[in-house]
């Protein structure tokens, strides 16, 4: 009999008012199930943001010290349960153990991040133009804040919402990925224990389509932060706008490597592979282009598909494997679909290509690692996210021609070129449009404490993690006290 879990709303485990359920399978092994979850609708969203409407006056009033010694307590807990999180989450979506232990550290990182925050949730004191009258900035909480996160992180990414929301005084509706519920109920889990007040934090489990686009449209919802595709990502925004509401959107990314004819090609190797088939590439920040200079393009090809063929591929939980399966059936699909775009495209199959069934990994949704060469830069492998192990290698004759390669996409998440030369790497991190850049280092791999987004369709301009993200859950209110004992015209009385 499958374990059948539920929805967190205004500190009560409840089930969906439809009774519906839905799934949740093991990507490595189809015919191990996890669990039953909530097939949450508009019902299930309105009592959950009426909960936490009615928690906002409390919580907000609560000092930010405080606020910060809780979430430094769901860090401790954290740490604690870190080993049984991160086999959970290997089960539940499939990379290896070595990645969901890092997943969980980073949520570890960020709640001991906002914990300090609770004391440095800065303001400004600036001087005033006029005589006997104090100027100051605050921080107010936005109010309502609807979380909408994905399956690849789901313990990172809902962390680097929830804390820096929670910390700001703001009240919170989570609706993770479908893919990965039983992550999110483990965090919610930790809530609770570390004390957090009844209705601070929610939790709706279901669809994007019911429970993700109710939660976006709700009237009491006064911002919404997503994580996702492109594609939705636009959706929600235009939602947003009609409603006026603050959205915060990290969406996709075509990440390149820039390898240049100085590069250590051992390090560029070892990058090259962790950033393109880490997480079996299912990253925003995955390395999915390659592009080499003419000088050891060869080289580094011949060195990278050798290593490439050479990946273990299998369960996560076996500490041996170096490559998990894709999250689904659907994700498997469309990764070979890109593989049979790329050859009719006219791009060269140097290695993969092909489901992995083998053995006992025949009930799961594994695929080879792949890489293409002679690609060009306007091939759709070279400008669609594929969100899976499939990387395209692209030729330049110059530093200046990876620039505007690295530069030719809709996205600009993350960057990353290998060089001993220091000008052309300060001038990578000046020229490449990206909102990271890594030097000598692969695409993937964001600290907690700088901030994370990108630019073009890779975001909307927000930064999350670091100091950054508390602007997004945060309102500057502008205070002004005169004690002159006057009325003063600004502008007007201070100008002879």
């Amino acid at each position: 009999m499958a374990e059948i879990y539920k929805n967190y709303v205004d500190g009560k485990w409840v089930e969906a008012k439809s009774g519906g359920t839905f799934e949740n399978r093991n990507p490595a092994d189809r015919h191990d199930l996890l669990g039953l979850f909530p097939d949450s609708g508009p019902e299930d969203v309105d009592l959950a943001v009426g909960a936490a409407k009615k928690a906002l006056p409390r919580w907000r009033l609560v000092p930010a010290p405080k606020r910060g010694e809780i979430l430094f307590r769901v860090g401790e807990i954290l740490r604690r349960r870190k080993e049984e999180i991160a086999r959970v989450m290997t089960r539940e979506m499939g990379k290896i153990l070595k990645e969901t232990r890092g997943d969980v550290q980073e949520g570890i990182d960020t709640a001991y991040y906002a914990a300090g925050e609770g004391r440095r949730l800065f303001g400004e004191t600036i001087p005033s133009e006029l005589p006997d009258k104090f100027a100051m900035s605050v921080r107010a909480p936005v109010g309502v804040c609807g979380l909408i996160t994905p399956w690849n992180f789901p313990m990172a990414i809902p962390t680097w919402k929830l804390f820096p929301a929670l910390l700001c005084g703001n009240t919170v509706v989570l609706k993770p990925a479908e893919d990965t519920p039983l992550t999110a109920v483990k965090l919610f889990e930790i809530l609770e224990e570390a004390g957090v007040p009844p209705g601070v934090a929610n939790l709706v489990h279901g669809t994007g389509e019911k429970a993700g686009a109710a939660l976006v449209r709700h009237p009491d919802v006064q911002l919404v932060s997503f994580t996702g595709s492109a594609a939705v990502g636009r959706e929600i925004a235009a939602s947003c706008g009609r409603d006026l509401k603050r959205v915060s959107l990290e969406m996709g990314g075509k990440n390149a490597q820039v390898v240049m004819e100085d590069a250590d090609l051992n390090l560029a190797l070892e990058g090259a592979l962790w950033g393109a088939f880490g997480t079996t590439g299912q990253r925003c920040t995955a390395t999915s282009r390659l592009i080499l200079h003419r000088d050891v393009k060869q080289t580094f090809t011949d060195m990278l598909v050798a290593r490439a063929e050479k990946i273990k591929i299998g369960d996560g939980s076996d500490e041996s494997v170096e490559m998990g399966p894709l999250i689904n059936d659907a994700a498997r699909q469309k990764v070979h679909g890109y593989v049979q775009l790329g050859k009719e495209e006219g791009a060269r199959l140097l290695t993969g290509g092909t489901i992995y069934e083998e053995g006992k990994w025949i009930d799961g949704w594994f695929y080879r690692p792949t890489v293409f060469d002679r690609v060009s830069p306007s091939m759709r492998i070279a400008q669609e996210e594929i969100f899976g192990p499939v990387l395209s290698i692209i030729e330049v004759k110059s530093f200046e021609e990876a620039v505007e390669v690295l530069n030719g996409t809709r996205y600009g998440l993350s960057s990353s070129i290998y060089t001993r030369d220091v000008a052309r790497a300060f001038r990578a991190m000046r020229d490449f449009e990206a909102g990271i850049t890594y030097i000598n280092g692969p695409t993937i791999g964001a600290e907690a404490h700088l901030p994370f987004g990108g630019v073009k369709e890779s975001g909307n301009g927000h930064r999350e993690a670091g100091t950054t993200v508390y602007d997004i859950f945060s309102e500057w209110k502008s205070v002004y006290v005169d004690y002159s004992g006057k009325l003063q015209k600004a502008q007007i009385d201070n100008v002879e």
